[in-house]
């Protein structure tokens, strides 16, 4: 039996970014989170938007990589790489997701710290992401999306996470600059 569904209405709106960064060497710099959202799964370095300061995604993706990293990037050394919605994530918040990729590798002395109150960095190589614990959310959908669309490429998602299992809506879609 199913449970009755729930009316996920008033439910707070959250807005992050999400930015990959790449060494050249086909590892991408992921975060082990010690705090939720995700405590103990592994993500992307970003953070939420200061929506009480109008804080735009394209500038909040370039502060939270140098806040986690100590990186400086050019915000033209980042492309939004996708869109993502999220309706009742664990039933509390809905999210809009903004994805970026650093259009220049990092070299892994430019990390200040492999360690910060949020968690540890770590450098893993793409065929291992699935591996390293990662959310559903990102292991079913998002990650998929990235390896089909980066670097260069654009895409839109919407996933509702609000039954038994998640539904993804991919509502745009242009696939990566292969060279």
């Amino acid at each position: 039996m199913s449970t009755p569904p729930v009316d996920h209405a008033g439910v707070p709106y959250r807005i992050a970014v999400l930015v990959h960064l790449t060494d050249g060497e086909g590892r991408r710099l992921l975060l082990h989170r010690t705090k939720e959202p995700n405590a103990g799964m592994h993500s992307p370095v970003g953070g939420k938007l200061e929506v009480e300061d109008g804080e735009s995604p394209h500038t909040c993706a370039v502060r939270e990589v140098h806040e986690e990293t100590g990186v400086i990037l050019q915000e033209s050394e980042i492309h939004l790489l996708g869109m993502v919605s999220e309706r009742a994530f664990e039933n509390t918040n809905h999210w809009l997701i903004f994805v970026y990729e650093a259009t220049r590798t990092i070299d892994p002395s430019e990390i200040t710290s492999m360690t910060m109150d949020e968690g540890e960095l770590k450098w893993v190589a793409d065929k291992d992401v699935v591996d390293v614990g990662i959310p559903d959310t990102d292991r079913e959908i998002l990650w998929p999306q990235v390896q089909d669309h980066s670097p260069g490429g654009f895409f839109v998602v919407h996933i509702d996470c609000g039954g038994d299992s998640l539904v993804p809506t991919l509502h745009q879609s242009h696939p990566a600059l292969r060279q």
